[in-house]
């Protein structure tokens, strides 16, 4: 083994956000002995699991997190009997920062307000370098389960760190910090104490702080999910929600009960009160974490499907066996029937909670997309999560629901009329409403980038079909118009049999339509393949099948009443603008957009006597 100290640089970008760590996380530091805590008991959790299955890393009896104060020398050492590190593990797990996105963080954390600051530490996962905010100098020392080597991993927050050979007489991780000359108050025990309570009281683990020679007891060690909902407060309740997702809103939801009888499983949930940093459609698995008899075993369980991964927490049973294998774990009928049961339950905390139309706004705004992959994952609640879906409408403001929707159509009204885009705000100006509008009927308005998808899935609610409004085949003969149109031009048909043979395989076919008002065309599907919207994402995808869209004309437009008044010779190119114009109105590029371009600048000139 070689004596020599190795020394590593952090990349630039990281060397930069570790001085943002060190000089701009200042308030509230107390938050660093929480992230030291919490990784140090996961360590342990960790070898406990790996003893299962090898004795090698077994835990000794007397095994917890120590905390010591020095006083004398002005370090605080945090040490665990954890599964340990590697060499490669420190350079990996310590040697790179944020992995949630450097970038990101150091923007973030720089237009952040100081009191905001805090809060980031969670969100990004930098955790560990939390102890910059109180330290000068840190240094890991730890050896891995089932090895004789150890390390030690020492950095001053200048961007740049050491390893070098190390010894430990047991696996674990040493934590030294060696504190600035303001942290004083975390030499103290009692500080010490109150801040293990404060944030660390549920773990199981035992915590002990060194004092006056004698290692004493600073948590409780009790599972709070195992307690009565009499004997939690909300304080308590939140102080765990932010300690097992590293949040620091308030959640939006809290569940917490105790299944009895055949199956027996205690579980304590959260819905986050906020969005989290790294985007849901990063990971799709669900994170609540597995216990058995209060031990952890995963968070890789899957104990909710990915349409509710949202969701925090932990659920603990006695009807697994200890040393279940993660592989195992997917094939055994009782965790098949606590997945069931979880997820009905959150699903009837959901619709409990719909019924506040404010308070469910802000979990809607925050979760909705996530939730209506539900529609098309999950065959048997479709019926259940439809209800809690919200859109916004041609109709009303605010958000509205499919039951809501199904109350205001109008008689002889026989489906749910909805029309999908990229652009929220481009969705309200679409002339594909027009004649929705002109006829009193409602539309609801979906941007989500699911949005193409799940209706087809969904087919009908309360006895009603979804209908995009894209599709073609919708008669609205029956439904009255507002106000006097001018009558059709006569000949018009000849008109259109001219564009679209002018316009050949470009389109599917060329039709007029009484669904227009103010706009001269639009585009549609055909009757029996996919709306526009998913047409245009097939394309996106280079997929085959796509096909062709339809071009509407309003044949009581002035502009369409001129065209097909003018020369034969003109169709062509009046054809093609026509289909630039539609394609422009859904939010697509014209075909050739300077072709484009010098038409309008030529129409211009022409009109302005040039």
């Amino acid at each position: 083994m070689s004596e020599t100290i190795e020394r590593h640089e952090f990349g630039a970008e990281v060397g930069r956000l570790l001085d943002l760590v060190v000089h701009a996380l200042y308030s509230d530091r107390e938050i660093f002995l929480r992230e030291l805590v919490a990784n140090a008991a996961d360590a342990m959790d960790r070898r406990r699991f790996e003893a299962l299955t090898s004795a090698a890393s077994a835990l000794p009896p007397d095994a917890k997190v120590r905390i010591a104060p020095d006083k004398e020398a002005r370090t605080l050492t945090v040490s665990d009997a954890g599964i340990g590190m590697t060499k490669e593990d420190l350079a990996a797990n310590l040697g790179t920062i944020a992995r949630s996105g450097t970038r990101a963080f150091s923007q973030t954390l720089e237009s952040a307000k100081a009191e905001d600051r805090p809060s980031l530490i969670g969100q990004f996962g930098v955790g560990f370098y939390s102890a910059f905010m109180v330290a000068d100098r840190v240094t890991v020392t730890s050896r891995r389960a089932g090895s004789d080597e150890a390390w030690t991993w020492a950095s001053e927050g200048q961007g740049n760190y050491t390893l070098e050979p190390a010894t430990r007489a047991e696996p674990g991780t040493d934590i030294v910090l060696h504190l600035k000359e303001d942290a004083d108050e975390y030499l103290e025990p009692y500080r010490l104490d109150h801040l293990v309570r404060k944030w660390a009281d549920f773990i199981t683990v035992p915590i002990a702080i060194a004092h006056d020679g004698k290692d004493e007891s600073a948590n409780q060690g009790t599972a709070l999910w195992r307690k009565p909902k009499s004997e939690v407060s909300d304080e308590q309740y939140e102080e765990f929600y932010r300690s097992i997702g590293m949040n620091f809103d308030k959640p939006w939801a809290t569940l917490h009960w105790r299944a009895e009888g055949q199956l027996e499983f205690s579980a304590l949930l959260f819905v986050p009160g906020s969005k989290p940093f790294q985007a849901l459609d990063n990971d799709r698995q669900s994170k609540v974490r597995l216990h058995v008899r209060r031990m952890f075993i995963t968070d890789e369980a899957e104990l909710l499907p990915p349409w509710l991964r949202f969701v925090q927490g932990v659920v603990d049973t006695e009807d697994l066996p200890l040393n279940v294998s993660r592989e195992m774990l997917q094939s055994t009928p009782a965790l098949a029937r606590i997945r069931r049961a979880v997820t009905g339950r959150v699903v009837s905390e959901l619709a409990t909670r719909a019924k506040d139309a404010d308070g469910y706004q802000a979990f809607w705004e925050n979760f909705g997309p996530v939730l209506k992959e539900g529609i098309y994952e999950d065959f048997e609640r479709r019926g259940e999560i439809a209800p809690l879906l919200r859109f916004r409408s041609s109709a009303v403001e605010g958000w509205t629901s499919l039951p809501d929707y199904v109350s205001r159509m109008k008689d002889g009204q026989e489906a749910i009329y909805y029309l999908v885009a990229d652009d929220a705000e481009a969705l309200k100006s679409s002339p594909q409403l027009e004649g929705f509008r002109a006829r009193g009927l409602e539309v609801l308005l979906l941007s989500d980038h699911v949005d193409a998808f799940w209706p087809d899935q969904l087919g009908t609610f309360d006895g009603k079909p979804l209908r995009s409004i894209t599709k073609g085949g919708l008669d609205l003969s029956k439904f009255a118009v507002a106000g006097e149109q001018a009558e059709a031009l006569e000949g018009i048909d000849a008109f259109v049999a001219a564009v679209k043979t002018a316009l050949g395989a470009e389109v599917a076919d060329v039709r007029t339509t009484d669904r227009l008002v103010d706009s001269a065309v639009v585009l549609s599907a055909g009757t029996g393949g996919p709306d526009l919207q998913m047409q245009r994402l097939m394309r996106r995808a280079g997929r085959a099948g796509a096909g062709q869209p339809v071009l509407e004309i309003n044949p009581r437009h002035p502009l369409i009443r001129a065209l097909a008044a003018a020369p034969e010779s003109e169709v062509p190119q009046a054809a093609g603008t026509l289909l630039d114009l539609a394609r422009i109105q859904d939010g697509d590029s014209p075909r050739d957009p300077a072709a484009f371009a010098r038409t309008v600048a030529a129409a211009l000139a022409t009109a302005r006597g040039a």
